[in-house]
């Protein structure tokens, strides 16, 4: 489950990125950067720009000025299309509400993202049993999203996403959802991906997960970076 890239490359850099509509400014001369194998964590209040950041990053929005570049590919410069097979290829993103395709089963809702980029079926079903089965939900195969735990919901999306074995995985209140004890088993999950190099980064309004699953910790208010620093992973 482990992605292709040396220690020190910067999977995401972001420079002056400014995003308006309109009136409201949603990010105000935003500039980071993401290594390769660092899990990140976004805070900050409500409407100060950390949901846009993620779509900056993704490639489903666009700044109204500055650059994202991802993975080396300046995302200003690709058309729609080329847009739609970067995230194919390059994003996994995992949602709070899961976004699972409700009249498919697990096995065919993780395979999807792979047949999107022309993998041959059998192919990706034999890569998303092998995903279910790490994540500990290959008995749920053949079960609908309906059927299933918010836990069970969250791991199918989590295989979902790595199943085109990202350079990046993108987290939007992974555990928001999630009761207590789900909530802990999917943190665990993402500490055990970003262990075997995975590169995350998450948005969260929960400290635990920050605390939890972060290596390093960026605040955000009134679509400004306003803090930086480094965390010590919690038990």
């Amino acid at each position: 489950m482990t992605s292709d890239y040396s220690s020190d490359q910067a999977i995401v850099r972001l420079d002056g990125v400014h995003k308006s509509y309109g009136d409201p400014v949603a990010l105000n001369g935003v500039s980071l950067g993401i290594r390769a194998g660092e899990a990140v964590a976004v805070m900050g209040p409500s409407g100060c720009g950390k949901s846009t950041l993620l779509n900056m990053i993704a490639g489903l929005d666009r700044p109204t000025s500055g650059t994202v570049t991802v993975h080396g590919e300046d995302l200003g410069e690709l058309n729609e299309t080329g847009l739609a097979l970067f995230r194919r290829r390059r994003i996994g993103m995992i949602f709070q509400f899961f976004n699972l395709v409700d009249d498919l089963p697990a096995l065919d809702n993780v395979a999807l993202a792979a047949q999107l980029t022309g993998a041959p079926t059998s192919q990706a079903r034999k890569r998303a049993l092998e995903l279910l089965d790490e994540l500990g939900v290959a008995e749920q195969r053949d079960s609908y999203p309906a059927t299933l735990s918010g836990g069970q919901r969250q791991r199918v999306a989590v295989a979902r996403a790595l199943m085109n074995r990202p350079v990046l995985l993108l987290a939007d209140e992974p555990t928001g959802a999630l009761d207590s004890r789900s909530g802990e088993q999917v943190m665990d999950l993402l500490i055990d991906l970003n262990q075997m190099g995975q590169t995350l980064l998450m948005v969260t309004h929960d400290p635990r997960l920050a605390r939890r699953c972060a290596s390093r910790l960026i605040e955000f208010a009134d679509g400004r970076v306003v803090r930086e620093s480094t965390l010590e992973r919690a038990a």
